[in-house]
Parts: structure tokens; sequence; C-alpha cells
């Protein structure tokens, strides 16, 4: 199913220039299977129109406390009424300071204030000046103190020319954060790091070793551990993905630069998944210059030497994190990954086909543990990504 199916979101826009982002948004959100509510301010209709808001949700716009659509004249009750979630994006600085005082002195006011129980995020937009200001940082606070989640707001250029804090957040980050707020929170608190991608290992300046590993399942997980509320660190070869959001990135090539990286990063770690289809060997005699044909076509004397084995070291250390190894086989899976699972020395492994892996966009996977193995039905990666946190989270809590 759609990540936001069966979510009705009450999207509140407040004056701010930004506004013009959340027409993108509410095309995306829908696309996720989202159903959307608009309510704006006056000030909001100054940037863009009910019409245009209609056009893209499909349903009516809400602007006026008395509205007489609604039947019994209570807008600010019914809106909020089964709703998952107000989002509030862009929120000005007048408007957090309503919602930081619980002033309701127009529709998107009173309903915040009517709420009930219904989660409120807020996206914050506004100038570097105006965000710094003590007055808007006493009511970010006092928002967050009242259970409202502050979203962003993120550092960049500024529409007034400046550059700073206070920049409201882009929708496709909107997005991942609504999508992350209605996962379990299983990692909260926790450091996770996950190795992605394939390892680069160079014959010359031009040439290298490689494999077919897309990072597809290791970019999933990193992104449903962030969901689940985690701090993650995604130690990554060459891939065209993109760093999902929340999530700090750090790009290797070789075996050793990755071994480096996930030494470096796993003594801090609550959790450590290796995902990374990581070569076995590296070149000895790689050459600083490109290798020529020879006449002869004699091929070179490439000369090779074991890589770090970076999971087996990671499991060896004194209170190390929670380690989950990964095992690509194309033969034998059952035998092959469990022998792998013992010799690495970890108590959770994960298991795949890799000829029905690599590349794909779905995945089956397998996971062994002390009691033997079990079976997840084919699934996409990330729904299959989010079981295995949901797994993972359970067997830390244990």
């Amino acid at each position: 199913m759609p990540d936001l199916a069966n979510k009705r979101i009450v999207l509140g826009l407040t004056g701010g220039i930004a506004c013009y982002k959340m027409a993108e948004f509410v095309r995306r959100a829908q696309d996720l299977g989202a159903v959307i509510d608009v309510v704006m301010t006056e000030a909001a209709t100054r940037f863009i129109t009910p019409v245009t808001m209609q056009a893209l949700s499909g349903r009516p716009v809400f602007l006026d406390t008395w509205d007489a659509r609604v039947a019994n004249n209570m807008a600010h009750i019914n809106l909020t009424r089964g709703a998952d979630a107000i989002l509030i994006a862009p929120a000005s600085t007048d408007f957090m300071a309503k919602l930081a005082h619980g002033l309701a002195d127009d529709l998107l006011s009173t309903l915040c204030v009517a709420r009930g129980n219904c989660p409120l995020l807020v996206a914050p937009a506004m100038n570097r000046e105006m965000w710094l200001h003590p007055a808007t940082q006493r009511n970010a606070a006092q928002l967050q103190a009242d259970g409202a989640l502050l979203l962003g707001p993120a550092e960049g250029d500024q529409a007034c020319g400046e550059v700073g804090s206070g920049r409201m957040l882009e929708p496709n980050e909107l997005l991942s954060e609504l999508v992350g707020f209605f996962q379990p929170k299983g990692l909260k608190g926790r450091r996770v790091v996950i190795t992605a991608g394939p390892t680069s290992e160079p014959i010359d300046p031009v040439r290298v070793l490689t494999n077919r590993s897309s990072g597809k399942m290791g970019y999933a997980l990193a992104q449903a551990a962030h969901e689940a509320g985690a701090q993650v660190v995604l130690v990554s070869g060459p891939t065209a993905l993109p760093c999902p959001y929340g999530v700090l990135r750090i790009p290797v090539e070789s075996a050793a630069q990755m071994h480096a990286a996930v030494m470096a990063e796993t003594p801090a770690a609550d959790v450590f998944i290796a995902v990374a289809a990581v070569a076995d060997w590296h070149v000895v005699n790689a050459s600083s210059s490109k290798i020529k044909k020879t006449p002869e076509g004699t091929p070179p004397a490439l000369q090779f030497a074991t890589n770090p084995d970076i999971l087996a070291e990671v499991a060896r250390l004194p209170d190390g994190p929670y380690c989950v190894g990964f095992a690509a086989e194309t033969e034998n899976l059952l035998g092959h990954a469990e022998d792998k699972r013992q010799r690495k020395g970890v108590p959770l492994l994960v298991g795949n086909l890799a000829q029905r892996a690599m590349n794909a966009d779905d995945t089956e996977l397998i996971l062994f543990d002390d009691q033997g193995h079990r079976a997840l039905p084919a699934m996409p990666k990330l729904q299959a990504a989010r079981k295995l946190i949901l797994e993972i989270s359970g067997r830390l809590g244990r």
C-alpha cells in the first residue's frame, strides 16, 4: 500500500513565499495515498490562490471560520475530527506566536486549539533574523513543550536574498518527515551504522573491479532506520542513489576505505548493518598509469590480496553494536547463509538470492538466527527494510 494510504491530513498554509512549494507537496502526498484538506489564512492567499490548492487537492479549500458550506458552521471542529495530522507549512513567525499562546482569531488558529488529540506538525518558514529572534525561539520551544513536532527549518538561500536558518524544508523533505511520522519509533535514540552499495577496487586509473550491487537495499534500510527514530550513518560505495533524507552519508570507494569509515563510526553505534557487497580481494599491483594492450594481447598479471572482513571485525569489538549481516548467494542459500552467520559471529543474518535481488526493486529476505531461519514474502525493498528494522528493534528490546 502507498505510504500515506488512508491518511487524512489537514494542511494549513500561512503567509509566506514558501506557499508555492505546497502545490508540489499536495500532488506528491496524493501520489502516496493521502487525502488533503487545505486551510489557508488570509495572508496565505496573497502568495498562492485557493483555486490552485482546490484544483490540486480535489477538495474544498477552507478560509473562513464562518464557512456556510459546513452544515453546523463548525469547520474548526469538523476538520480535525478523524484527521491523522495537522501540518502547518509554511508556518510564519506570526502564526507560530499564535500557536504558542493559544490565540484563536481565524479558522486555522482556532482549529489548532480545538484539535484535541490530533497531532500537530509545524514547518517554520521565515527570514533568518526572524527565526533567531528570542521571541520566536521561545515560541518554538513552547510549541515543542506542548507536543507539536517542528520540521526544520533548513539553512540556505532565502527569498529576501539573505542566507541562513529559517528556510522551509523542500516538498520532498516535508513528505519524508510526514511519512516517517507515521512509522513506529523502535530505534528512537539509537545510533545505526549501515554499509551499502558495491566497493570499487582500482586496477589502474581508469579500470576497477566491482560488482552489480545497486545499493537499493542498504539505502532503503537507512531510510527505514531514520523513520524509526535512529541517528543513521550510511557508509556507501559508488551508487547513483540520492541520500535518504535525514541520513548522514559517508561516500567511499574501496573496501579499505569502507573499513576505515566503519571502524571510525561503529564504536559509538548501537546497531551495525552490513549490507554492502564488499569486494573480497583488492589488486596489490595496481598501476599508476593506464595499462595498455600489448601487441601479443597478453592480459596483465594481476596480483590479489584479501580485503579486511568488516562485519567479522565489528562483531568482535568489545561492547560493540548489535550486528546484522547480509548474504547474497546464487545457490544453496540456506546452507551458505547460515555458515556465513556462524563464521562472522553475528546474531542475525539476512539472506537472499543475488540473481533476484541485485538492482531489483523487490526482494525476498530470509532471516537466520540461533533458532533457525524464517522467510519473509516478496515485497518492495523499502517495505522489506521497514520489516527488518522492526525485527531489529524488537530484538534490541529483548
